[in-house]
């Protein structure tokens, strides 16, 4: 007997990620739109981490997105090499990562 198999996909290496779908992508940054945006418009910033290159390129596109919604500049600055840190701009009233 013959099995078709549906929505297999190939393993990735161990360590290795599979990008996402475009679906889950646009899912994915519309959770960070809401998430995201009703912190920073609570507190005027949020933090967030982003630990690969296309993890920050998506908190930059949702940055571009809060901006053009908002129409107010939302600026994100990496806080560490695993953070980012969106704020409204100009907005200085937070408590800093302590160096160390």
């Amino acid at each position: 007997m013959i099995r078709d198999l549906h929505n297999v996909r190939v393993r990735p290496e161990q360590g290795a990620t599979t990008p996402l779908t475009e679906e889950e992508e646009q899912r994915v940054r519309a959770v960070l739109f809401s998430e995201l945006g009703n912190e920073i418009a609570d507190r005027g910033w949020a933090r967030f981490p982003a630990y690969t290159p296309e993890e920050r390129r998506r908190l930059v596109a949702v940055a571009q997105r809060l901006t053009t919604y908002w129409g107010r500049q939302v600026t994100v600055e990496a806080e560490d090499q695993t953070r980012l840190r969106l704020s409204l701009a100009g907005f200085e009233g937070y408590e800093a990562l302590p160096k160390a």
